[in-house]
């Protein structure tokens, strides 16, 4: 058995040290578990805020945000996927999530591949796609892949990570919605995408692993929260609601090792 901790945040917006003390207390709150891995949203440090995006992005190896993690991996010892920071390099910018050990060692980044810009989104108008391959690391006790929010719409990307070995995969997420939207248009919304973390577990034969923002950045946007674990038969195992909050659950890597072995998915195309 593995224990993972999936922490649903309502970042304070632009606030990274608030932010970091929130996780902070999260990972306190539940360290007499054994944690083998920690999973925080997409723009947890800063929430849906472009100032912060623009004006105060992390250096290449994730900056205060990953620095002060990789502290906490080691206070508490856990791996921690550090949901997503914007990354400068030169004269661009990433939406990129960094993976530490234990120890506090970056061992692996992941620049978020597609990029939402559709529906009124534009994180293509100051972000850069990613440049860099797919990320599974080996950590002390999973093979753990690694994709972003809107990857979830591209199945593909999850069928080189179950060929690179991935047990587990990761969703940082802040899935955005408007406020706008009828009661029935937000609960068709709900239903596709706990549609999509079902899917992405079962066709891949992987605990999949989504940590999802709430909250409201803007009168005109909501986060949706439900952060998910769902299994490799598809049963979901947590979800949580519409509060900021965390989720302690304790998955069984043999099922998928075992289901790997009976069905080799990553090799069917």
């Amino acid at each position: 058995m593995a224990g993972i901790l999936n922490i649903q945040l309502n970042p304070v917006l632009g606030d990274k040290e608030k932010n970091l003390e929130k996780v902070n207390n999260y990972i306190e709150r539940y360290c007499e578990n054994d944690l083998d891995l920690v999973v925080l949203p997409e723009f947890f440090s800063t929430g849906v805020h472009h100032e912060s995006f623009i004006n105060a992005p992390e250096d290449t190896n994730g900056g205060v945000v990953v620095a002060r993690l990789s502290e906490t991996a080691k206070k508490f010892n856990t791996n921690i996927v550090c949901g997503s920071v914007i990354e400068r390099d030169g004269d661009k910018l990433y939406n990129t999530s960094f993976v530490v050990d234990r120890e506090g060692k970056i061992v692996g980044k992941y620049r978020k591949i597609h990029l939402f810009r559709f529906f009124g989104g534009n994180e293509d108008s100051y972000i850069t796609a990613g440049n860099l391959p797919p990320l599974v690391v080996e950590l002390d006790f999973a093979r753990v892949g690694v994709s972003v929010c809107f990857d979830i719409k591209y199945p593909l990307l999850y069928k080189n990570l179950i060929k690179m070995g991935a047990e587990i995969i990761v969703s940082p997420s802040a899935w955005i919605k408007l406020t706008s939207l009828s009661a029935k248009q937000k609960e068709d919304n709900l239903i596709c995408w706990k549609s999509l973390n079902i899917t992405r577990a079962a066709e891949n034969l992987v605990y999949f692993v989504t940590s999802n923002l709430t909250g409201s950045p803007s009168k005109a946007l909501y986060s949706i929260g439900n952060s998910m674990i769902v299994n490799p038969m598809g049963v979901v195992e947590s979800v949580q609601g519409e509060d900021e909050g965390a989720a302690f659950t304790n998955i069984d890597l043999k099922l998928v090792r075992e289901l790997k072995a009976a069905v080799p998915v990553a090799f069917i195309d």
